[in-house]
Formats: structure tokens, sequence, C-alpha cells
């Protein structure tokens, strides 16, 4: 079929409801967004975010620190502060490439909600435009469609290709390709809606030093499309926070029993941390 720019657009369109406006929970459900930064959910009642300051600004793609718009905790993905099944939905995207040990927040989803949605940047797509502060190269594995896994490779090196990323660099290409590709967003990500449990493999191992060095590396920045992307949330989602707008989620309602506190506060739009006394 020939390119046409209606039918990319309202494809676009389309992804972009589902990935980011049509969230499969009722009014009543709670939701977390884990790995939240500086575009939380619309519709996440609690968020998690580890590196919440503006000296992790790399491993964002708008503004420098985490945006507190509603409960946030500052925690490890990999040990959430959350009581078992606590929420009944949780949204992780674009986290897992950057995390030491995506095994250990699967553990975590699995354990603290229902059922979730991940986004990741496939492999493929990404060993072409690629980012250094990402971690894992990651695929999806349907060979058993009752079990299909997202599959994650250690990767070695900031680029796939040093030869191919200097010539991207010297020849000042790197925003074409970037521009062609998210044309075809669909093929760009992974989406993975789970439930019961999230299914996850790691291959390989990471080298220290790599990780460390990919906490400070340069991501990828794109602060006015992320102030286009909040208006238009804004606005489609406008009717569905309006009904919301009265629902309270108390502290002891989230977290883990050892946790609890005695005043069992309702929680405020802040930055909550392991033993803050309130």
């Amino acid at each position: 079929m020939p390119y046409s720019p209606l039918v990319s657009v309202i494809s676009q369109w389309r992804l972009f409801l589902d990935r980011r406006i049509h969230v499969p929970v009722s009014d009543e459900d709670l939701v977390l967004d884990v790995g939240s930064g500086d575009k939380p959910s619309w519709r996440a009642d609690v968020l998690l975010d580890l590196y919440t300051g503006a000296e992790y600004a790399s491993q964002r793609s708008g503004h420098s620190s985490a945006r507190v718009s509603r409960p946030l905790f500052d925690a490890d993905a990999a040990d959430m502060p959350f009581a078992d099944g606590a929420f009944d939905y949780a949204i992780c995207s674009n986290l897992l490439e950057h995390v030491t040990d995506p095994l250990g927040v699967a553990a975590e989803l699995t354990r603290v909600a229902r059922a979730g949605f991940i986004e990741v940047p496939e492999a493929a797509s990404a060993k072409i435009v690629d980012f250094p502060s990402h971690l894992w190269w990651c695929r999806f594995d349907e060979t058993d469609p009752d079990a299909p896994t997202l599959v994650m490779t250690a990767k070695a090196t900031p680029y796939f290709d040093p030869e191919i990323n200097a010539y991207i660099e010297r020849a000042g290409v790197r925003q074409a390709l970037d521009d062609v590709l998210n044309s075809k967003f669909e093929h760009r990500a992974i989406f993975y809606h789970w439930s019961d449990a999230v299914r996850l493999r790691t291959e390989g191992d990471l080298d220290p030093e790599f990780a460390a060095a990919a906490m400070l590396a340069p991501g990828h920045q794109r602060t006015w499309e992320t102030i286009a992307v909040r208006w238009v949330t804004s606005m489609l989602t406008a009717r569905t926070r309006s009904r919301r707008r009265g629902v309270q989620v108390r502290y002891n309602q989230v977290v883990k029993p050892e946790l609890r506190r005695a005043d069992d506060p309702v929680l405020e739009r802040r930055i909550y941390r392991a033993g803050d006394p309130g």
C-alpha cells in the first residue's frame, strides 16, 4: 500500500489513544504509575519514582525533575513500599530499559497489582537510533501464545555499532532518522498488557561500570512534545478526572503493613520517603 499522510496521522492518533488515554479500569479502581518521571499517567492515583531530582534529567524526556502531580513515593521499583495487591492496575512505561534489575521490577509489579501495562523500546528500532541511557535490548517472545514473554538482553556498549553511530553523528541525521522511526511508532515500541503475572526473562549480565555511565548519559529530550501531549491529554480526560476529583487514598491503604502509621493520613500531592515521620 502506498504511503498516505492521512492514514499515518489516523494510525498515530489511535496509537496515542491506546497508549496514553484508554486505561482499562473503572472509576473505582486504584492505579499506580511506576517510574512516572516527568510524564505521569493522567489516570494514576499514586506515583513511584526513584530518581526525582534534576541531577537525573538525562533519564527523562521533558522536565529535569520528576513531576509531583499526585502522591509520589521515592522508592526503588524493585523494592516497592506497597502492600500485596494494593493496586488494581499498574502502568510501567519506558522504565524497564533503564533499570539494573528488571526481573525484580517485574516481580514487584506482579506482587502489588492485579494487571497492568508495560511499554519498552523495541530492539531493532533502538539499534538504528539508540540511546546510551538504555541498558537493555527488548524483544517480545510470542512463541507460546498462552505465555508471551518480554525478553531483555543486556547491552554491552552505549551504541549497537560505534561506526554507524559516528556516521549518524557526523552526518547530522539523527533527528531525521528519529522522525522517520516515530512515524511508525507502533513498530518502535513493545506494548505489553498483562494480568495476574508479568512474564519477563533476561539474557546476559550488565557491566556495573556501563550501567553507572548510562545513568549520566544524554537522554532524549522532547520538551515541546511533552507539553503538547499533556495539553491534549488534559482535554480528553477532563470528564473522568472531574468525576474522580473527590477520590481520596489513605496511607495505610497502599503501604506494607510494617510501614503503616497510627494516624493513617490521606495521601497528599507531595513526595513520600521511607522513614519520613510524616
